[in-house]
Formats: C-alpha cells, sequence, structure tokens
C-alpha cells in the first residue's frame, strides 16, 4: 500500500513471483468512472472509493478460500479503507514510504498510467501511515525491497 508511483504493482508483481502466488493490482478493480476521475487530476473521494473497496473485499475472500497466498496492489491511504480490506480476510499490509518530492520526480518518468500525476498531493493530504505493516523504504533497489516482502510473508 501507499500512494500513486511509490512503486506498489512493481514490487507486487516481483514479490507474487518470487512468492508463486497470484498478483492483483486494484487500480484493475476501478469503475470506469473513477479512473476517467483521476485521467482528468481529480482526487477521489470516499464517496468513490466505497463501492470500489466493496469489489476488493469480495475479491479478498475469493482469493482467501481458492489460494493460500495472493498479492494485491493498492493505495489503501486511510485506516478505514484498510479496515475494510483486512475485514475480508487475513491481510498482512506492507506500506512503501517515500517523500513526496522523490515519487514526483519518479512520475515524471511514468508511461502509459491513467492517473493523473496532479492527484499525488491529495493523495498524501488523505495518506494515514500505518502502524500495523512492514515499512519498505521506496529510496532502496528493487532487489532488496523485494527480498524484504518475500522475507517478511514467508516468516
Amino acid at each position: 500500500m501507499g500512494v500513486m508511483g511509490s512503486g506498489k504493482t512493481t514490487l507486487g508483481q516481483a514479490s507474487a513471483k518470487a512468492l508463486a502466488c497470484p498478483f492483483f493490482d486494484a487500480d484493475d478493480f476501478h469503475p470506469a468512472g473513477n479512473r476517467e476521475k483521476m485521467a482528468r487530476g481529480i482526487p477521489l473521494s470516499d464517496e468513490d472509493r466505497n463501492p470500489w473497496l466493496g469489489l476488493l473485499a469480495d475479491s479478498i475472500r475469493r482469493w482467501e478460500r481458492e489460494q493460500p497466498l495472493t498479492v494485491l496492489a493498492c493505495s489503501a491511504l486511510k485506516r478505514s479503507y484498510r479496515d475494510v480490506l483486512s475485514a475480508a480476510g487475513k491481510v498482512r499490509w506492507v506500506y512503501l514510504k517515500g517523500e513526496e518530492g522523490l515519487i514526483r520526480e519518479r512520475l515524471k518518468g511514468r508511461e502509459g498510467h491513467f492517473a493523473h500525476p496532479g492527484i499525488l498531493s491529495a493523495q498524501f493530504a488523505d495518506l494515514e501511515e500505518p502502524q500495523d505493516a512492514l515499512v519498505v523504504d521506496i529510496r532502496q533497489e528493487p532487489d532488496t525491497m523485494t527480498d524484504q516482502v518475500v522475507k517478511a510473508l514467508r516468516a
């Protein structure tokens, strides 16, 4: 979990590959209206996110029945969002922590993502850092971060 551009998809895919389990990206579950808003640089409200969170929670329940382990990349910026998802199954949180300036620089080179970089400040404003998560410093090399996550999830 973390703000846009923190590396959730990259780290999630690498971790899922190392753990030999499925990977899903929560961005793929957003309804078209949410995607359109973010593409125009309009931050999502809690009301926008509620149906999306419900769909993710339903998916977590299904994945938990089907697989012993699944990796989901999801912003989950607020504690209330994490509470909804945690209530759906056994969830371990990994927080990709980074400074806004670093992430803004990374977003300049990102191509092909629907979310407009203009919503980054709003995501930082909404961010409630988790107290119950593995915290990963995004200044590290991707392989180092992946090793950290895999080791923690295997423990």
